[in-house]
């Protein structure tokens, strides 16, 4: 085999075991898999860390590119596992078994200790270098593998961290011998420096924040492919193979698409920029054109390579990541609110592709496989939340939609006590208070909780722990369904109810209580509102249609909690808040479910 065959044929193995590896990958656990696999992009440095130039500060402005592609790939090493840690932790209990993950890193720093000092000496085989060099694949592959339950999460996250300190290992070791002391040094100083940051960002970091965090890293990741691909070219502009040129040009494209699309996503997550859909005419014409000029800027760049004339080739270069940079703007602007889980997904995956095309790039079996596990993990991630909501990739990213038909609903005029009618412009809806929500949980036996997005911004989790579990020292039953695309990211839920202290058996998958929300006395929904939409169902017109949500107009009696009627991220009405069993509670949910906490334990006392 040609040593780009065989760099084609270890991409391919990486995608099938990316696959395999996350579809055994919990729905509660897709928030820590997409900040190990952020985490484990950070890899991005090692590509630059092989283009350093100049002593203890960069010579050419190359030099300086490659510097600082290091350091926002130390960024996202660092802050990514750390949060990921963060995040497991939330779900361990005080009962439960201590875990000794952190052990693992003694086989690491015996390794080290063992390879690095013979490295620097010229002392190392090139064997050895390889052997690291899969280690830290190895470890990669593991850590995605045993995010796959709560038992063995920790162990990956470690085992992810060592991967990378493997590889950083594996790609300084033939260097140490050879490389000046100020390079060296250089290194060490962009790798601490952003290192550093990454540290800091991730430990101040709120759990409610944790989309706008990973979006941000993702950034970083394509900012860091892109840069790392242009001065690999700039570096070494004789190697002027077609298959290396092609890499060269998909990792600078798709690294700045990227970038952007990462940044344009934490706008919009961040509330910085409208999270409806925001294009300009004819959008799909627009984003092909973007992408056809890119191919075309490609060509030019071929043949200005193949020409020997690397400044002209350097600028055909720049043009495409401009290009990919507005097709990833635009195309991520003009992608509705509701499908932000997606495109987050998506993002994760290119920045996958991307740390592959850097491998092509240098030649590394590492970066290539590597990348390509990220980028086939999270396409199946994000087929997965696609499937959540009847939706497809393509659909999503062309910005493709059902048209929304607005309704009015009605409902019976007949109130409750505590209640009042309201909105007869929209239809009429029964505004209720916390004390006639409290009165319903303690009549019911049963009480099915749906948390939303809105449970998230107010800060609830705790309040609404301290009432589940006084619910049920009350002898009621409750179960908690949370929908795959509940939040703004896949799993965000799980994370804050399990920061909160809910109890893993109760806290249930869509796909569990399907079919039996007719059983529960009342269903509590917390700051959900697309995803228990009933338009999804009854409306083959809405941009929700066909979407699977929780029924839980099924149930007796509805509590809503929420702000106002407002729609919610995809800006779509909601006739659940019409419905003739639903009540109203409109306020903050902390401040509502706090109060409703105390009157039922006035009520029924605290069990």
């Amino acid at each position: 085999l040609t040593p780009t065959t065989h760099q084609v044929s270890m991409f391919s193995l990486a995608c099938i075991v990316g696959y395999f590896a996350v579809s055994g990958v919990s729905a509660a656990l897709h928030s820590p898999l997409m900040s190990v696999t952020n985490a484990i992009s950070g890899m991005t440095a090692i590509g630059a860390l092989e283009l350093m130039r100049g002593g203890l500060l960069p010579d050419t402005w190359a030099g300086a590119a490659a510097a600082a592609a290091v350091a926002m790939s130390a960024v996202n090493i660092a802050g990514g596992f750390v949060m990921t840690g963060r995040m497991l932790d939330m779900f361990r209990r005080p009962d439960d078994p201590k875990t000794y993950s952190k052990l693992l890193f003694l086989p690491v720093l015996g390794t080290l200790a063992y390879y690095l000092p013979r490295a620097a000496a010229g002392a190392a085989a090139a064997a050895t270098h390889q052997t690291v060099a899969l280690a830290s694949a190895l470890c990669c592959v593991g850590a995605i593998s045993m995010l796959s339950s709560q038992r063995s999460a920790r162990t990956g996250n470690a085992l992810g961290a060592a991967g990378v300190v493997l590889g950083l290992a594996a790609t300084a070791g033939p260097r140490l011998a050879t490389a000046p002391a100020g390079v060296l040094a250089q290194a060490a100083g962009a790798l601490g420096a952003g290192g550093i940051l990454g540290l800091a960002i991730a430990a101040r970091c709120a759990i409610t924040d944790l989309p706008q965090l990973v979006a941000a890293f993702h950034s970083l990741v394509g900012l860091a492919a892109t840069l790392t691909s242009v001065v690999a070219y700039a570096t070494h502009p004789s190697c002027t193979g077609a298959a290396h040129l092609g890499a060269t040009w998909f990792g600078v494209f798709i690294g700045a698409v990227t970038f952007t699309g990462s940044v344009v996503a934490f706008a919009k997550l961040k509330g910085l920029v409208p999270s409806k859909e925001v294009s300009l005419p004819f959008k799909g014409v627009v984003n092909g054109a973007a992408v056809a000029g890119s191919v075309a800027t490609g060509a030019a760049f071929f043949r200005a390579a193949a020409a020997g004339a690397s400044g002209d080739a350097v600028t055909a270069l720049a043009g495409v990541a401009v290009l990919g940079a507005f097709l990833g703007t635009h195309a991520t602007l003009a992608i509705g609110g509701a499908d932000t889980p997606v495109v987050i997904t998506v993002l994760n995956s290119s920045s996958g592709w991307a740390l592959a095309a850097e491998g092509f790039v240098l030649g590394s079996q590492l970066l290539t496989v590597v990348g390509a596990l990220i980028g086939a993990s999270g396409w199946i991630l994000s087929q997965i939340m696609c499937v959540a909501m009847n939706r497809s990739i393509v659909g999503v990213l062309l910005g493709i939609k059902g048209t929304l038909r607005k309704k009015t609903y009605t409902r019976p005029a007949a109130g409750v006590d505590g209640a009042e009618l309201c909105d007869p412009v929209r239809g009429e809806c029964v505004v209720s208070d916390a004390a006639s929500a409290a009165r319903d949980l303690a009549d019911a036996k049963s009480v099915l909780v749906v948390p939303g997005y809105g449970l998230a911004v107010s800060k609830a989790q705790y309040a609404m722990s301290d009432l589940i579990t006084l619910l049920r020292a009350n002898g009621k039953e409750v179960a908690v369904a949370v929908h795959p695309v509940a939040g703004r990211m896949p799993g965000q839920l799980n994370v804050l109810l399990a920061e909160a202290g809910v109890p893993y058996d109760i806290v249930k998958e869509m796909e569990e209580v399907e079919g039996k929300e007719d059983r529960f006395d009342v269903s509590l929904v917390v700051g959900a509102n697309d995803t228990v939409n009933p338009a999804a169902v009854e409306d083959p017109e809405s941009e929700l249609a066909g979407m699977p949500v929780i029924q839980v107009w099924r149930s007796r009696k509805v509590l809503v909690l929420k702000r106002s009627l407002a729609g919610g991220y995809a800006d779509v009405d909601n006739p659940l808040f019409f419905n003739g069993n639903t009540n109203m509670v409109l306020g903050d949910a902390k401040a509502t479910i706090e109060e409703m906490r105390e009157m039922l334990e006035e009520m029924l006392g605290s069990g």
